[in-house]
């Protein structure tokens, strides 16, 4: 028999900080329940040991063959076990004796929804009715009724069949198998096609039940019947086949209260987490905001020596690990990240010899001559810049800024082998997306000449969700855009290219974007918005010195990243091995 108690306590340290990550999460956990790999295998445990007869200690005097021969008269067409026992062989675990392999068929009636002419359509749905369920409504095993579809009283009376009642449990059969709720006092309803009602002939079944659909040996089955089809599916006949393992009622009562007394405590223990998590958070973000509000770069470094030495503890997830990069973004184009040197060409050179290289070129007519952009208002001016610094509007310092266009417009066709063709989708942040490439007729370039690429171009998301995402285009071949994608050329011959990117990509870029994108119903930038950008240049030498530091540090990042990924790793193996452990100890 396993004590669950002392396995939780003995290794409090693995369950809580063996954690899976997620996109969203901040700091240690963001408190969401799956983030927590050990408490969620603890979970898993507890179910197994549960149906396994390995959780209580029982000395039950009956047997369930006995109690269900009694309760079992209603159900004519019994199933016989002894076939599918063999189909589950590698599945099937030892039981205590006075148990019994039971199907679910022969535990539960089996009722599918009216699936004739009466089934209700979308026309037959009403604001307030009864409950027409489907598989969205099934969350957290009940049925969610916030966003519930109803149909009328007259439509519900003509159903001949899928009529639901208090303590039925209503189980998905496409899609999100194994989904399934018990339905909750004084609730009636009818079920969509994609259910099944399960009706106990014992009512003392229904909690028991409901723990085995959670566990580990039931999902084994869903895979196993699962009809391998692109949509998951399974035939309320194959679940009817599903084996129980089946205690008498008198075990059944002492399982589902000693499994809610532990799912309580796992409860706690991720209750516990979520505050740490939070008060870890609240850590993350003070010492970053430290690190931003650096005066200079001497204090930058004291700042960041403290990071350092508290990397293990403060950077756990991927999340944190990217705000703390994006931090140090923001102090390089903010001059906080390396030190002035007076002796530096200022900026303002660099821009006039950049002002009379385009003049050049407006004159020689291989660019266009632009309309004047309005001066720069201090308030305009998102953070002061160090001395030798400037600020530029994008317009002043690139030879173009133009769109594609959308080849359906220019009537030109997409084709397996072309002319490479760029979207949204291809341009990630720093670098392009090489997967899904698409090829568009020779022609287009010839339709549209002006954003045709040229190695070293800057490429910017204007449109959707991916808006901001700059990479810069290296590659040798030939190419043009669409028009989600901004080509931006600039001056590099005064610029350092990684500068920019690393500005463009920045927290600080992305945010006054998204400030200055049009409103419509999709967020989009416009070209004249993109034109007056405010671009912070530092002396020429110092974007190198920039680069050289972001470089060192980001490199000291993903070196400690690697260490901590390592020791995670360890920990959800460590966790994995404690929950085999104790199976197998069974």
């Amino acid at each position: 028999m396993t004590d669950v108690k002392q396995l939780i306590t003995e290794h409090l340290d693995i369950w809580l900080t063996a954690e899976t990550e997620k996109k969203s999460g901040r700091g240690r956990s963001s408190g969401s329940n799956d983030m927590i790999y050990g408490v969620q295998k603890l979970r898993e445990l507890i179910l197994d040991l549960a149906i396994s007869g390995s959780l209580v200690k029982t000395h039950s005097t009956v047997q369930f063959e006995q109690e269900f021969f009694s309760l079992n008269k209603s159900n004519s067409k019994k199933i016989d076990t002894s076939v599918i026992k063999e189909k589950l062989n590698d599945t099937i675990f030892k039981i205590p004796s006075s148990w019994a392999w039971e199907t679910l068929g022969n535990l539960f009636y089996f009722e599918n929804g009216d699936r004739g002419k009466n089934y209700p359509n979308k026309d037959c749905l009403v604001e307030i009715g009864i409950p027409f369920v489907n598989a969205g409504h099934l969350k957290n095993d009940s049925i969610d009724i916030h966003e519930m579809t109803f149909i009328t009283q007259d439509k519900f009376d003509t159903l001949n069949s899928g009529k639901f009642k208090e303590g039925d449990i209503l189980y998905c059969l496409r899609g999100s198998l194994g989904k399934y709720a018990v339905v909750q006092k004084d609730l009636k309803g009818a079920i969509a096609s994609s259910l099944v009602i399960l009706r106990a002939y014992e009512n003392s079944f229904i909690d028991y039940i409901s723990l085995f659909l959670q566990s580990n040996f039931a999902k084994k089955q869903i895979k196993i019947y699962d009809n391998g089809t692109a949509q998951p599916n399974l035939s309320s006949a194959d679940l009817r086949k599903f084996l129980v393992p089946m205690p008498s009622k008198e075990e059944r009562s002492q399982i589902v209260e000693k499994v809610d007394e532990l799912m309580q405590l796992c409860d706690q223990l991720e209750q516990q987490q979520t505050l740490s998590s939070d008060a870890h958070a609240t850590l993350v973000d003070t010492l970053l905001k430290a690190l931003t509000e650096s005066s200079d770069a001497d204090d930058f470094q004291g700042n960041w020596q403290r990071i350092v030495a508290n990397f293990d503890v403060l950077f756990t997830t991927e999340h944190s690990i990217e705000q703390l990069k994006q931090t140090v973004l923001q102090l390089a184009v903010m001059g906080k990240l390396v030190k002035q040197d007076p002796s530096d060409e200022p900026a303002s050179e660099l821009l006039k010899k950049i002002a009379d290289e385009k003049a050049k070129l407006i004159q020689d007519g291989k660019i266009k001559k632009s309309k004047p952009l309005p001066e720069i208002a201090e308030d305009e001016k998102p953070f002061e810049l160090p001395s030798g610094w400037a600020w530029v509007r994008l317009e002043n310092i690139s030879e173009l800024i133009t769109k594609g266009s959308s080849p359906k417009w220019q009537g030109v066709n997409y084709v397996e082998e072309g002319l490479l063709f760029i979207t949204s989708e291809n341009v990630g942040s720093y670098s392009l997306i090489l997967e899904n490439m698409k090829y568009v007729e020779e022609k287009f370039n010839e339709i549209e000449p002006r954003s045709i690429l040229e190695e070293n171009d800057f490429l910017m998301n204007i449109v959707g969700g991916s808006i901001g995402r700059t990479a810069i285009y290296d590659l040798e071949k030939v190419a043009n855009i669409n028009q989600a994608v901004c080509l931006i050329r600039l001056f590099l011959e005064y610029l350092d290219k990684l500068f920019l990117l690393h500005f463009f990509n920045s927290e600080i870029c992305k945010n006054y974007m998204f400030d200055k994108q049009v409103d419509n119903a999709r967020p989009n930038l416009s070209m004249g918005n993109i034109s007056k950008f405010l671009i912070p240049i530092p002396p020429i030498k110092e974007q190198k010195l920039i680069i050289e530091k972001v470089n060192e540090i980001f490199s000291m990042i993903e070196q400690l990243q690697v260490l901590q990924s390592k020791l995670q790793k360890t920990k959800l193996h460590l966790a994995d091995a404690l929950v085999a452990n104790a199976v197998e100890g069974v």
